[in-house]
């Protein structure tokens, strides 16, 4: 038999369409009444999983027991079951959610419930089972900070810092992830005893952080700090004043300037003087050479035969 299961009461101010759309498709093989009553439960298992895990985890179980083969209510179920600590029932739903999704994305929480049942070293092996590459940036961050976990677990601080050398480590720019992954990275750092540099990540991450929290117009902000002295600022305004001046002398036209042929000769619509000469002197080749048609055009077509390699070109009637 069950275990009784009491379902949590939900809040009237929790309601279906709260789902996200993409969860609330997955519902649509149920009913109106159930997928409604489902998606309230996933809604609140959301709202509680931060500040009452075990509370997020009785409504993510009442939303099992009614849609037990929808794969993000098998996805809620293990990740409450992961802030709860049980990491057994963590590591069974989230095989479920992957055999019947065929996603990766929770990849990093499986590392973690394998370090949560004592097994580092097979947390290793499931986080090296999937190609990175395949991987969105946000999933092989998480995927990073879990793999270096395991090694610290086995006492392997310098395989752990290797593990969070990512091209997300990137120090000047912050994402969602940033945070959490200069974060882990300052953690090894300390582990290793280079506290000086660990010290410097922090205030990377917090930096991260703050800059994250403020509006912006991209989820990519700028965390790199540029600092300048008093006493560089006249300076600096005077180099700038410098390069704008020298900019408007080159972008200024030369109207007294008359170029030569040298710098139009590239142009196609220029006429020069030396064309006009070659015009004209075509011009009078061509009327010695009608003047000597009309006197033998025999002749005239016979010469145009012999200097034409293709053959000969076709009279006019």
């Amino acid at each position: 038999m069950r275990p009784r299961h009491d379902d949590p009461e939900i809040p009237d101010s929790i309601e279906a369409r709260d789902l996200e759309k993409s969860a609330r498709a997955e519902l649509k093989t149920l009913s109106k009444e159930n997928a409604d009553w489902v998606a309230r439960h996933l809604v609140a298992a959301s709202v509680y999983l931060d500040v009452d895990p075990e509370l997020a985890h009785l409504h993510a179980q009442s939303a099992a027991r009614r849609a037990g083969r929808i794969a993000v209510v098998r996805e809620t179920l293990a990740i409450t079951a992961y802030a709860t600590g049980d990491f057994p029932l963590a590591l069974r739903e989230l095989r479920t959610y992957r055999r019947i999704s065929g996603r990766n994305d929770q990849l990093p929480l499986m590392v973690d419930s394998e370090r949560g049942v004592g097994r580092p070293d097979r947390a290793l092996e499931v986080g090296r089972s999937v190609e990175r590459s395949t991987l969105s940036a946000a999933v092989q961050v998480g995927l990073a900070i879990a793999m270096s976990g395991a090694r610290l677990d086995l006492g392997q601080p310098e395989l752990a810092l290797a593990e969070l050398e990512i091209p997300q480590l990137d120090p000047d720019r912050a994402f969602s992830y940033s945070p959490a992954l200069f974060s882990a990275y300052a953690e090894v750092l300390e582990e290793l005893g280079r506290n000086a540099e660990a010290a410097d990540w922090r205030a990377r991450a917090d930096r991260a952080e703050a800059a994250l929290a403020a509006p912006a117009e991209s989820e990519l902000v700028e965390i790199f700090e540029v600092e300048l002295e008093e006493d560089d600022e006249p300076a600096a305004a005077e180099d700038m004043a410098a390069e704008a001046s020298d900019a408007e002398a080159t972008e200024a036209p030369e109207a007294s300037v008359v170029p030569d042929a040298s710098d139009v000769i590239d142009d196609p619509g220029a006429v020069l003087e030396d064309d006009v000469a070659a015009v004209l002197a075509e011009g009078e080749h061509l009327e010695r050479e009608a003047d000597a048609a009309s006197a033998d055009p025999t002749d005239v077509t016979d010469q145009i035969d012999e200097d034409t390699p293709d053959g000969p070109v076709p009279h006019a009637d």
